[in-house]
């Protein structure tokens, strides 16, 4: 939980500015099968220390409305500015979590967010921490899935470089 709880205060934070309003945290679960896509997603990869990725996912109303709140406009689903702003959204919050993380310790590096078009996401491993968490929101419900693991080399090497 302590690398996935800076991805949900950013999240939270994120939201609550780019939409003006207040959020509430709907259902936590863990992951137990491999993720399905719900409608426009943006994927972002961590690789270092850490290692994992997050999905930001919107039903296709949803992110209708989003884009709509951010532009101050009305927008159609099929035109791009709603895929773009999901991606601008991932990567405020993972710009923010990763600030938290870095001020922990942690070295990573971070690809530019994607559009996740798979119908369903990478399955779980033992030592992977993966949560799907929704955020109630006025424009409608925001769906963040975080799977992360520690590095098990590095974090090895961090664990002898601290002993020394």
């Amino acid at each position: 939980m302590d690398l996935i709880q800076p991805f949900i205060n950013a999240a939270d934070a994120v939201l609550a500015e780019s939409l003006n309003c207040a959020t509430h945290m709907g259902d936590v679960t863990m992951e137990e099968e491999a993720y399905r896509r719900k409608g426009i997603a943006a994927i972002v990869v961590i690789h270092g220390d850490i290692e994992g990725r997050v999905i930001f996912d919107l039903d296709p109303q949803t992110a209708v409305n989003v884009a709509a709140a951010l532009a101050g406009s009305p927008v159609s689903e099929t035109e791009s500015v709603v895929r773009e702003t999901i991606c601008e959204l991932a990567n405020l919050v993972i710009g923010n979590a990763v600030t938290t993380l870095n001020d922990q310790g942690f070295r990573f590096k971070i690809c530019p967010p994607e559009i996740h078009s798979d119908d369903s996401g990478m399955k779980n491993t033992e030592d992977t921490e993966a949560l799907v968490m929704s955020f109630d929101t006025p424009s409608g419900c925001v769906y963040m899935n975080i799977a992360m693991k520690y590095n098990r080399r590095r974090h090895h090497e961090r664990e002898a470089a601290v002993s020394m």
